[in-house]
């Protein structure tokens, strides 16, 4: 179970590591497109991800932060491990909010089961 739990925080972490425009003319991101992207990504379980997409916005994250979150961008190489692809600010709320999802998502998706 604990290997279950490791392996979908790792399966979000590839949503971190992009990086968008910072346009103020952009769309707005909302949970709905954070979940849809989490779920393209390879995240199976849509209560998971729409768990985690709801604590991503929570955390206060940017626009410009968000969009980076759904970005493809950094599919294929490697972001700056300490931003992240984002403002040194959003990277933080990004890391804290990986942490909530590990214990308010991810164990309740596993405990669900």
């Amino acid at each position: 179970m604990r290997i279950c739990m490791i392996a979908a925080a790792f399966l979000v972490l590839p949503v971190l590591a992009a990086c968008g425009s910072d346009s103020d003319t952009a769309p707005t991101v909302t949970q709905a497109d954070i979940a849809k992207s989490l779920q393209d990504k390879g995240l199976d379980n849509a209560e998971l991800a729409n768990c985690a997409a709801r604590i991503f916005v929570d955390q206060g994250i940017s626009q410009a932060g968000l969009r980076a979150l759904i970005s493809d961008e950094y599919d294929t190489k490697a972001p700056d491990p300490e931003t992240l692809g984002m403002s040194a600010e959003d990277a933080d709320k990004a890391r804290a909010a990986s942490s909530r999802i590990a214990g308010e998502c991810i164990t309740g998706a596993v405990g669900s089961r």
